[in-house]
This record gives structure tokens, C-alpha cells and sequence, in this order.
């Protein structure tokens, strides 16, 4: 029996796979409503996602938890360098084990960027049927050549600014995080990383969201989505956004998913209505 009640420890530290993972929760409790699961990206955490989740939460009825992944934010750091396939080691390994313990029943994944790739890799590997939706933000299903340009001048900024000062603002091991990020990305084998074959396997409804001038992809990923999937896909495409829709156009990305959420609960009604 899953003990976990959010309602007296709305935010603290999970142990999961042995890694004390730090999280923050929103509105009702999995027992009470459905949950969205968010997966922050890259370079990301908890408090990174500012108020977003509460917004989530107070506009949807759903509850909202957040965590930081093991080598991010307040969580337990991790060993370097990452393997190459760490995306899908998150999705396959921790992600399973941190929706368990949180006593997670039914609900969405909600992902950007990195996160986004880790929650389409999990509902397109693992029959899950507690996961009834995806909403994926700046997804990355392989690697594009203006991307790993822009990574690149993260890694130079990184090493003549005070960009490491500025992200200790957030966490707790901030070269930790950032060359578990960009050093993966930047290996030359990366460049033939690929992860388009989990679309195949993805049997719910996705909304997906990315700005038109993202720098870390184009269009093409959402296209392979839309080309590859056998569920229904929603896309919104922004105009003068780049990476993070979710914090450059919020209104819009809150509209978005507040009609997702309520569409998919209709679909939940409608299919335990008797005949």
C-alpha cells in the first residue's frame, strides 16, 4: 500500500531507487483527481518551472507534481559522465519507480524537452495504462544539427560567464548538471542518437506544443510525431517563441492544456456511460 499523502508534505525530498529526488505537489492528491506528472528539461527543476504547475493545477482539477531528476536542482547528484542512452534509462528506470511511490493512478505526462523525450520513451515502452495522455513541449526525437550549435554555445557561455553562478541559484550542483546535459549532446556519437521508434508504440492522445523559432529543434520533430503515431495528436505551433512556450506564451499553453485535460475527461466519461 502506497503511503505517500501529498496533502501533508506538498513538497520535500522522495527516495526512489535509492536517489532522494526533491518534488513539489499541486492541488488534489492522485486518490482524489488525475494527476500530471511534469518532466522538466534539460537544464531544469522544480523551481525552474515557477509558477506553471500551480497554474496547471488551479485552471485543470487535476493534481500537479513536479520533481527534480536525480543530478538537478536539490536532488541527490549523479555519477559522470551520463550514459548516452540516458534519456531512456530515466524513462525505464527511475520514472516507473517515482510514479509507484507517489501512488499515481491515472493522468497525464507532461514533459519539455528533455523531459518531453523521457515521457514519450515511457508510454511508448511501457504498457502503462494509468497514463491516458501525453502533453509534450519542445520534444526532441533525434538530434538536428542547429541544436547541437546551440548546445555548443551553452557549453562556451557556460565556461567564459557566470552562467554556473547563476544556475546555483537553482542547484545544488550546477557543473554536475550542466555537463550532464550538454557533454552527452555534444559526444560526437550522439549525432546519430534516434528515438523516433517509440512513436510507433504510443497509443494515447498527445498534445504537442513548440515555438516556430525554437533553437534547440525544428518542426520536423512534431512532424514525425504527427506522421508516426496511431493515436490522435493535437499540435500548436507558436509564432516568435522559442524553447520554452510554457514560460514565453503562458496563456496560451495554459489554454491548450486545459482543453486537453478536459477533453480527455469527456473521453473518460463517455466510456464508462452504460449502453
Amino acid at each position: 500500500m502506497n503511503d505517500f499523502d501529498w496533502s501533508n508534505r506538498p513538497s520535500g525530498k522522495l527516495n526512489v531507487g535509492g536517489a532522494m529526488l526533491e518534488y513539489a505537489c499541486f492541488g488534489p492528491a492522485p486518490g482524489e483527481a488525475p494527476t500530471i506528472v511534469m518532466l522538466h528539461e534539460g537544464l531544469g527543476c522544480v523551481e525552474l518551472w515557477r509558477d506553471v504547475p500551480k497554474r496547471i493545477a488551479d485552471r485543470t482539477g487535476f493534481g500537479v507534481f513536479v520533481y527534480s531528476r536525480q543530478g538537478y536542482g536539490r536532488s541527490d547528484p549523479v555519477v559522470l559522465p551520463r550514459p548516452l542512452d540516458f534519456q531512456t534509462r530515466e524513462a525505464l528506470g527511475p520514472l516507473p519507480g517515482l510514479l509507484d511511490k507517489i501512488g499515481f493512478r491515472k493522468g497525464i505526462l507532461l514533459g519539455h524537452s528533455d523531459g518531453a523525450t523521457i515521457a514519450a520513451i515511457y508510454a511508448g515502452s511501457i504498457e502503462d495504462h494509468r497514463v491516458r495522455g501525453l502533453i509534450l513541449m519542445a520534444p526532441h526525437f533525434f538530434t538536428e544539427e542547429m541544436g547541437l550549435a546551440a548546445i555548443a554555445g551553452a557549453r562556451e557561455s557556460f565556461a567564459t560567464t557566470d552562467l554556473a553562478s547563476r544556475m546555483a541559484k537553482y542547484h545544488d550542483d550546477p557543473e554536475g548538471a550542466f555537463r550532464g546535459w550538454a557533454d552527452v549532446w555534444l559526444d560526437p556519437d550522439y549525432r546519430v542518437w534516434n528515438v523516433t521508434d517509440v512513436i510507433d508504440y504510443l497509443r494515447i492522445p498527445t498534445l504537442a506544443i513548440q515555438g516556430r523559432e525554437d533553437q534547440y529543434g525544428t518542426l520536423a520533430q512534431l512532424e514525425a510525431l504527427e506522421e508516426r503515431s496511431y493515436a490522435p495528436v493535437d499540435t500548436l505551433v507558436l509564432e516568435n517563441c522559442k524553447h520554452s512556450p510554457h514560460l514565453e506564451y503562458p496563456d496560451l499553453v495554459l489554454d491548450a492544456i486545459a482543453d486537453f485535460t478536459a477533453r480527455l475527461t469527456r473521453i473518460e466519461a463517455a466510456s464508462v456511460e452504460p449502453a
